[in-house]
This record gives C-alpha cells, structure tokens and sequence, in this order.
C-alpha cells in the first residue's frame, strides 16, 4: 500500500506540474505580450513543458506494472486507452508549438525580429487546444478509478 500511494504521487505531482508549465505557455503566447524575453521564456518553458509530460507517462506506466491493479487489469480497460490516446494527441500537438518556439528563438539571436501577430495566434490556439484535451483526462482517470465503464 505504500508504494502504491507513493506511486500516486508521484503521477498527481508530474501531472501538476505538466498543467503549470503548460498554462505558463498559454499565460505567455500573446501577441500583446510578445517581446525578447518572452520568446526565450516560451522555449524554456516548453522544454520543461516536454519532461514534465514525460514524467507523467512514466510515472503512469510505472503505476499501471507495479500498482495494485496490475497491468493486467489497466491494460484491458477502455478507459485507459482513451487516456493514453488524448495523451498522444495532446504530444502531437505539442510539437508545432515547440518547433515555431525555436524558430522564433533562432530568428530573434540572428534578426533580433520577433513574430508576427498571426503567427502568436496560431501557435496559442494550438496550446489552448491541448489544455482543452488534458481536462478531458482526469474525468477519464476518476471514472476508471471508480469502475465505470470497467471490464472485469
């Protein structure tokens, strides 16, 4: 029961971490915001952005082979995929949004030119977009965790 609780922890603690880092993103992609620390800011935060959503899926499969359900029973459940496929999808989106952060970064040590307004845009609604996803995973956590839409 120990490593149990010790293992949710360390999931509650990655996820946490994982939604500051990504609404610190959302805080500071605004076009009306945008100046040279900004841009550098934006590249360290999703840096640490991507290994915190490491240490979440780490911890989570950690939590699904020595947890006290067992890989067994998680790796059956609907629920649990559905979880894992937002998560994916979440990383998948994840990328342009990193990729235009370098860019701007690269631009702005060589021109010193920051983005354009529509880019900013752009790049934000693809971050609000994957905050949109990551609330659907917790319903999806609390449901498996209370047997609904469980098998066996």
């Amino acid at each position: 029961m120990n490593l149990e609780a010790l293992l949710a922890g360390l999931h509650i603690l990655a996820i946490l971490s994982l939604v500051v880092f990504l609404s610190s993103q959302a805080a500071l992609c605004r076009s009306e915001w945008m100046n040279a620390a900004v841009v550098t800011r934006l590249t360290r935060v999703d840096m640490i952005y991507g290994i915190t959503a490491v240490a979440v899926l780490a911890s989570g499969l950690i939590r699904t082979w020595w947890g006290i359900k067992g890989g067994g029973w998680y790796w059956h459940q609907p629920l649990l995929h559905f979880k894992v496929g937002l998560f994916v999808v979440i990383g998948v989106l994840s990328i342009k949004p990193t990729l235009t952060y370098r860019r701007w970064a690269k631009t702005l040590r060589e021109t010193g030119s920051l983005p354009d307004e529509d880019e900013v845009k752009a790049t934000r609604r693809l971050v609000m977009l994957q905050a949109h996803l990551l609330l659907l995973i917790p319903i999806a956590a609390v449901m498996l965790a209370r047997g609904v839409w469980t098998r066996g």
